[in-house]
């Protein structure tokens, strides 16, 4: 498969053109963003961390009948995806309260949900996400009713697939963010509705569940530090991380070229 010219470049990862048509390169960079692009950083390692464990948890979905952009990774930064038009729509998926949602609605932070709770956010890093509802969805033609119905069907089973996975490793799976995209299904003769982009601590809120200590995005938000640690100790759970692994960890955890914008 060679790697061709560079199709788009967001925030986390490039996305490279091969020489089939319906299949890019994903590549994890090493970047760091928070509050919309207000806080930067590159943190070595995170993209090689992200890579292995999106591979790992999106495998695992498959193996569930979980349909996912994934096909290999390639090598340490890079997989091979299904090229998919995306959603400008992110799914949010909570189990418990924190983040935006405690900062909207005053609700105390860790408080646990009756049941998981679905938000949508138009995906547009200039207007910062906002939070949309299913008739802005609707209205704005970014998915059809039959496609929502889908994703949300999807967007729980693959909660309930997670929960199961972190719960076994001792982890709380707070809440998570999915894209979804259209692929073409050659056997089908159309497009369908795919899980797309990652899944890892930087998409996911991941706690200890006995002391809480955060193992996700968190740390870079909060300034709380050991980042790469934490990232690692998720894959050492999963699993996919021997114990006596040690990728440079001496120069992990400190971001370096942090940059705020003026709001």
């Amino acid at each position: 498969m060679n790697k061709g010219k560079k199709i788009y470049e967001g925030k986390a990862k490039i996305i490279y053109a091969t020489n089939d048509k319906q299949l890019v390169i994903q590549h994890f960079k090493d970047d760091a963003t928070a509050f919309n692009n207000l806080k930067k950083a590159k943190i070595e390692g995170k993209g090689v961390l992200n890579n292995r464990i999106s591979e790992h948890l999106l495998l695992s979905l498959s193996q569930c009948g979980i349909k996912t952009h994934l096909i290999k990774r390639l090598n340490m930064r890079e997989q091979l995806i299904k090229k998919a038009e995306i959603i400008p729509v992110e799914i949010i998926v909570r189990n418990l309260a924190t983040g935006s949602l405690t900062k909207r609605l005053g609700i105390t932070e860790g408080t646990i949900l009756s049941k998981p709770l679905i938000e949508y956010c138009y995906k547009s890093d200039d207007l910062g996400d906002p939070l949309v509802s299913i008739d802005h969805i609707f209205e704005f033609n970014w998915a059809d009713r039959k496609e929502i119905e889908t994703i949300n069907e999807l967007s729980l089973r693959i909660n309930d697939i997670l929960t199961g996975m972190f719960k076994a490793i001792n982890i709380k799976l707070v809440d998570f963010k999915l894209e979804f995209g259209r692929a073409w299904n050659k056997d089908k003769d159309k497009n369908e509705i795919i899980l797309a982009d990652e899944i890892s601590p930087d998409t996911c809120r991941l706690w200890d569940a006995k002391t809480e200590k955060k193992l996700d995005k968190d740390r870079f938000r909060k300034d709380l530090g050991n980042i790469i640690q934490s990232y690692q100790e998720v894959a050492r759970r999963l699993g996919i991380m021997p114990e006596e692994t040690n990728i440079k960890e001496v120069n992990f955890g400190k971001p370096t070229s942090v940059k705020f914008k003026k709001k």
